[in-house]
């Protein structure tokens, strides 16, 4: 149901959620970061983390220093702040950068690894569900309160030609018709960072979809958005749940669960979401020109839905 202006009909199209969802189905998550209180806190820096079913979120607010380490990591993760203020140091076994400026996206190698921050703004981490670590760091109401069986197991996909090292992406694209935001991938991860939104969302224009298989994090950054949900019928009536209407100030994350039809608008001026994915999408991959870093990153041979 994507409106003609939207780029995303152009995507390869799967079977009805009616036709494939049995039931039960699982609720949204919201973390509400704005006004719940911090998981962490330091000299100028506030943290505060949301588990979903396959990654894990910690978003800082920034007015100071913040450093976070990781030490054996398994996996990929991401690090990016759209704030010009902040500057990064990272070091890694596999390259390291000193006094970066912000508005860049991160990809940081699996082993040990130190982020440090400065400066003023939000700088968001993104792991997967295999740091359990940091799962078990997330409050439970920050957690899954079940699997989502629509969901499958968690699989990288495959690992870069050249090797594993710290790599950063400018965030200064401009905007292509025909593409879709400002997406990057990686083995273990996807980000769309979309476009700052100056006006608020056309009501004729708001495209319902919905995922069979995988979930999205919607993560606010700045203003104000709706995130509106709808589940299938079936014909177990115990599965049935209400429309859900999600008000969602910055920052704060929302968890879009599969198979949840769902769109969102925005209504406040200077409007900023980055929609999260793990593992990456293969519809969006499938698109060219859409990943803007695809030439690092080979596809999965498989479908992930």
């Amino acid at each position: 149901m994507f409106d003609d202006s939207d780029p995303r009909k152009a995507l390869l199209r799967t079977a009805p959620a009616e036709a494939t969802a049995t039931g039960p189905f699982c609720l949204p998550q919201v973390g509400r970061f704005h006004e719940d209180p911090p998981l962490a806190t330091g000299a100028g820096w506030r943290a505060w983390m949301l588990g979903a079913t396959q990654m894990v979120l910690r978003v800082v607010e920034l007015d100071g220093t913040a450093e976070f380490a990781r030490s054996g990591q398994l996996d990929e993760y991401m690090v990016f702040s759209l704030g010009p203020e902040v500057r990064f140091t990272i070091t890694t076994g596999a390259g390291a950068v000193e006094d970066h400026p912000g508005n860049h996206l991160f990809i940081v190698p699996p082993g040990d690894s130190r982020v440090t921050a400065q400066g003023r703004g939000t700088v968001t981490f993104i792991f997967t569900a295999r740091s359990a670590d940091l799962v078990a760091q997330c409050p439970p109401a920050a957690q899954p309160v079940a699997p989502n069986p629509c969901i499958p197991p968690f699989q990288p996909w495959p690992d870069p030609p050249g090797g594993f090292r710290l790599r950063a992406y400018d965030l200064d694209v401009p905007a292509q018709e025909g593409r879709f935001g400002r997406i990057f991938r990686c083995t273990t991860l996807m980000v769309n960072i979309l476009p700052r939104f100056t006006a608020p969302r056309d009501t004729a224009k708001v495209s319902p979809h919905f995922h069979a298989s995988f979930e999205q994090v919607s993560l606010t950054l700045a203003g104000e958005f709706e995130h509106f949900l709808r589940w299938p019928w079936t014909p177990d009536q115990a599965h049935w749940l209400p429309d859900m209407r999600i008000a969602c100030s910055s920052p704060s994350a929302t968890v879009l669960p599969p198979p949840a039809l769902h769109t969102t608008l925005w209504a406040s001026p200077e409007a900023q979401i980055v929609d999260i994915f793990a593992p990456p999408r293969m519809d969006f991959s499938q698109r060219a020109g859409w990943v803007l870093n695809a030439e690092d990153y080979p596809m999965a041979r498989t479908a992930i839905e």
